[in-house]
Order: structure tokens, then sequence, then C-alpha cells
């Protein structure tokens, strides 16, 4: 039986492009009145796709109104819209993780089996360029997750997970540390920002750009941290810690228009308010890794949980 569903049934199945569609009653641990304001609590959860190794960074794209994602142990990136047929991308991705849009639409993706963080224009004809691999001469360990933030910089998490059997290529690590960085978008110099966490995975920023989350997979817990004019960070004190519900570790977060944290976890989707009170949590079938909001209202969550792609609704746009 699948847990986290009320009567562990499909409302309906089909068959398309050799994978399974399904829709399914959500059930929720609802912890404060205001998580039924957020969430319709009675909704089906659609089953999208299934039959993948291990999902991973979703990201929405506007100009085609479609959802692009990771398949880390399937060593492939994937493009998939409501009309049209799942569209491999990339068949030898590196095994990509996290992905994001720069400012011009261009594909920004971390690499766990290179330890590189690329770029590549899949709107043009393919063009494809190295962004970091090193810092101070040493490898990077394996970029995981990344955002692009307003001013064009990209930040990102760089745990040793892509250096582990199971999820990367085993290997020695060369840096001491796990760490998080900045990218220029001018000329790509890359500054460390935070070097004292455990394995840091999941970041995003608030809707102001002025406060930056990170989340740290082992300790499961949830970090803040001020942002400077220069884009370097202040603080980093523990801001949330995330309950076990379940199969899962802190991963892929985001912040809705209203301030409003989601963040998946042990179990499925944890979401707090801007003051970080717990609100409750999704309850999802399979270990879920990451989200990204989308639709023309962005109110659909695309969920990457394991085999599958999930789609729920939010009654409060999110932040693309």
């Amino acid at each position: 039986m699948e847990p986290g569903f009320k009567n562990h049934q499909r409302a309906t199945l089909v068959e398309e492009g050799g994978r399974q569609l399904g829709a399914y009653t959500m059930i929720v641990e609802i912890r404060a009145p205001r998580f039924t304001e957020l969430i319709d609590p009675e909704q089906d959860m659609d089953q999208l796709l299934t039959g993948f190794d291990f999902t991973e960074g979703p990201v929405w794209n506007p100009v085609d109104r479609s959802l692009i994602f990771s398949d880390i142990l399937g060593n492939s990136i994937y493009r998939w819209t409501q009309t049209s047929d799942l569209q491999t991308l990339r068949r030898n991705s590196h095994m990509a993780n996290g992905n994001c849009l720069d400012l011009q639409g261009r594909l920004v993706t971390c690499e766990h089996a290179t330890s590189r963080l690329t770029r590549t224009d899949f709107s043009d004809d393919g063009e494809f360029e190295i962004l970091a691999s090193h810092y101070q001469g040493k490898q990077l360990n394996s970029p995981n997750d990344v955002i692009c933030k307003r001013d064009g910089a990209l930040y990102f998490t760089d745990p040793n997970s892509g250096r582990s059997v199971g999820y990367g290529v085993p290997r020695p690590q060369e840096l001491k540390f796990q760490g998080v960085y900045r990218l220029d978008p001018t000329d790509l110099s890359l500054t460390l920002l935070v070097d004292d966490f455990s394995k840091p995975n999941g970041l995003c920023f608030s809707q102001d750009e002025k406060v930056l989350f990170i989340d740290d997979s082992n300790d499961n817990h949830i970090r803040v941290f001020e942002v400077r004019a220069d884009g370097t960070l202040t603080g980093g004190q523990i801001w949330a810690v995330l309950e076990k519900a379940g199969s899962g570790v802190a991963d892929g977060m985001k912040v809705d228009q209203e301030g409003n944290l989601y963040c998946t976890g042990p179990g499925g989707i944890h979401i707090f308010d801007d003051r970080a009170n717990y609100l409750g949590i999704i309850l999802m079938p399979e270990h879920t890794t990451n989200f990204a909001w989308g639709g023309d209202d962005l109110c659909s969550l695309y969920i990457t949980a394991a085999t599958s792609i999930y789609r729920l609704h939010s009654r409060i746009p999110g932040i693309a």
C-alpha cells in the first residue's frame, strides 16, 4: 500500500508514452489553521509521469509553458508540456541535479558526475558552456541546487553528495568543506559565501531578495542569512527545523508571493509562514526532492519525487 494517501486508490489511470498517469486523494498534517488558506486539503494530486530513477531539479519555463527536470540516476534532463510528449533534452547529463533559468532563459545545471555548474541555451543551437568547476584550484564537490537572483548572479550549494555511492561518481573530495557560492554574472568570478554547513542543499531568496534561506540535509534544518548589497551573506542562524514525517531530507525549497516557505523534506513538503511558524506538511507517496511553481497563474506545484512527477495546486501563487 502506498503511504500518504487516503484509501490508497488511483482515481484515474491511463497510459501515455509508456508512463502511467494517475490522480490521488491527498492527505496532509495540518499544524495551524492558516494551512488551508494556502492549500486545499481536499484536492486530488495528479501523478503526471512515472518510471524514472530519481527525479530532481524542476524548473518552469513560462515562454513555452514547459517543465524541465533532471533524472539524476537516469543521467538525463527532460522537458514536458501538457500538450506534447515527454522530450529528452540531454541523454548524458553528467548526473544533473538542480536547474534554474538565467535572465536570458538559458538553463543552468548542477552536474554531480563532473562537479560543474554549466549553462545550455536550448532555445538557440544548444550552446553549452562551463560556468564553474573549481575553487582556488580545487575541484568543486558536486554542485547540488542553484538559483538566479534578479541581478543575474547565480547562487548554488556544493555538498559532496555527487561523490557518494548511489547519487554520483565515488571519488575523493578535494575541498575540505561543503560550501555555498555566488557566481558573478559579469566576469563569472566565484565567491565562497558560507563554509560551515554539514551538507547544504536547497536554497531560495525571500521575495525582496534581502534574505537567503539555505537548508542542511544532514541536520534537517533551515538557516537564514541577510544578503548584503555586494551579494555576500551575513548571519546564518537556524530559522526552522523539519519534523520527521517519513523518508527524505531537507531539500528543495521556495517561497510564495506572501512569504510562506515550502521545503521538501522528511515525508513530503513542509510549509512555514514568514515567521517560521509550522503550518503543516503535504504528505507524499515517495521520497520528495524538489518542486517548482508553474502554470499561467503560478499556482501549480510540479513536484519531483523519486520515480515520479506530481502536481497539486496552491491558493497563493509562487515565485517562478
